[in-house]
């Protein structure tokens, strides 16, 4: 058999990490066993669904490189198909057409309610209903079981088993003609040949009624697995309140597709105490069996170790491709500095978001005027203008700027001046960046140029002797 998933969101939203996770578990299921992951957009809620949202989720698809083999599917393409179901169940006796008005049912569920039953649907078309007008309309009902059980062996849960006296006779077309969420899923699994559905654990009370619905088509029932929620680090469900929960918001925020995939794919499943893991390694290792039954819990600075990691060990080349969106997005022009990859490699280290890492190159492609206050109080006095003009005149002076020349130049400084390195590298880091904190000097000098970096030595003398005129 060959195995063949599916990822079907509904476009009511954007796409979530809760969803990111289950079309991740998906498209690692498909890919360990050489299988083939179908996407499908069931957007037969026509109120809610929305183009914006189905774009939002194949960006967010594209972004985490989860790639489909078949599809983009659209349900609301395919109501021919549902109708053709529909028309062959009603001959075939396994759908029944149902005249109770809205009504009728709302005072069934009242009656129920209070006496403390669920509510649920008595079946009173079931066995045909002559009480209507010849033009009364209908909805169709699935004519379900009324003994025995459904039992199917959850890949990630073990056994479930549901009696059919729980599941009342649902609706599969709706008055208008167009057809229900769980007839179409019905359908769908059906003609695209899925054998397995990974999917949330909110699902669970759907699969008996789907599984009921494909034996009465004489369709085969696919394995089902089922994942639990994600929580946020206080113990409720994640939502908007424990910050981004929308995948492409990782990416506004900083965090490299591969972080985000890595972190997400040990949210509930584990290989030993391994936490990092290439994509092949997950491809490799991945099992349902291995994925976790209980909910997990959302760590914001376990994300943040991961992202810092794969920031510091992918090809500087891969980082960079993502880090132009930042730059970009906080409006810098690059043109005007060292290359992205060069500044991966020197900045990688100190942050732990790409967003980070471009706010805080800002001074390697921007002139600045004013001084972090604290750091020029420090470091620009007075007893810093000798140091600052002496190594000034010995950077000019280099014929190569090299690293290991502008290293020489600061040393020499110090040597000449007979200070400790700190007397004339925290000024002169102060003078070139505008704050305090940067990466080794050497490199910093190199990555700014030589003419801007004598420029802002300039500028930081001159702040100097006002400073001490003032």
């Amino acid at each position: 058999m060959k195995v063949k998933t599916r990822f079907a969101p509904s476009p009511t939203g954007y796409l979530h990490v809760g969803g990111a996770r289950t079309a991740l578990y998906s498209w690692l299921f498909a890919r360990h066993n050489q299988g083939e992951f179908v996407l499908r957009i069931e957007d037969t809620d026509l109120e809610r669904s929305t183009p914006e949202a189905i774009e939002a989720i194949l960006d967010g698809m594209n972004w985490l490189e989860l790639g489909w083999d078949e599809g983009p599917y659209y349900q609301t393409k395919r109501f021919d198909r549902y109708r053709d179901v529909v028309a062959q169940m009603l001959e075939a006796g396994t759908a029944y057409k149902c005249y109770c008005s809205i009504e009728r049912l709302d005072a069934m569920r009242e009656e129920q309610m209070a006496k403390g039953e669920k509510p649920r649907y008595d079946g009173k078309c079931r066995h045909g209903n002559t009480e209507h007008a010849a033009d009364a309309p209908y909805v169709i009902r699935f004519k379900n079981p009324e003994e025995g059980s459904v039992i199917f062996d959850d890949q990630i849960r073990g056994p479930i088993e549901i009696g059919n006296k729980e599941l009342d006779d649902l609706i599969i077309q709706r008055t208008d003609g167009s057809p229900t969420y769980n007839f179409c899923v019905v359908v769908d699994d059906w003609d695209m040949g899925i054998t397995h559905v990974v999917r949330g654990e909110d699902h669970i009370n759907n699969t008996p009624r789907q599984i009921n619905i494909l034996k009465a088509l004489g369709a085969p029932v696919p394995l089902y697995a089922h994942v639990s929620m994600i929580l946020g680090d206080d113990g409720k469900k994640l939502s908007k309140r424990h910050g981004a929960v929308s995948v492409m918001q990782y990416r506004d925020e900083g965090y490299l597709p591969e972080a985000l995939l890595n972190y997400l794919v040990r949210l509930g499943w584990s290989h030993g105490d391994q936490e990092v893991f290439s994509m092949p390694e997950m491809i490799e290792l991945f099992t349902l069996e291995a994925v976790n039954k209980a909910a997990s819990a959302f760590n914001t600075e376990k994300l943040n170790w991961l992202n810092n990691h794969y920031i510091r060990t992918l090809p500087a080349e891969e980082v960079a491709k993502h880090l132009e969106w930042h730059m970009a997005d906080q409006q810098l022009d690059t043109s005007k500095g060292p290359s992205l990859e060069a500044l991966v490699g020197v900045m990688g280290e100190r942050v732990n978001t790409l967003r980070e890492l471009a706010a805080q190159s800002r001074y390697f492609y921007e002139d600045f005027s004013d001084f972090e206050e604290g750091a020029a109080k420090k470091h620009l006095r007075p007893v810093a203008q000798e140091p600052l003009q002496l190594v000034q005149k010995k950077l000019a002076e280099l014929a190569d700027w090299t690293v290991e020349a502008i290293h020489n130049a600061i040393q020499a400084t110090a040597d000449e001046l007979e200070v400790g390195m700190g007397k004339v590298g925290m000024p002169l880091r102060v003078a070139v960046t505008g704050a305090g904190q940067s990466p080794s000097l050497d490199l910093t000098l190199h990555l700014i140029g030589k003419e801007r970096s004598l420029a802002r030595l300039d500028q930081a003398v001159d702040f100097i002797v006002k400073r001490a005129a003032d």
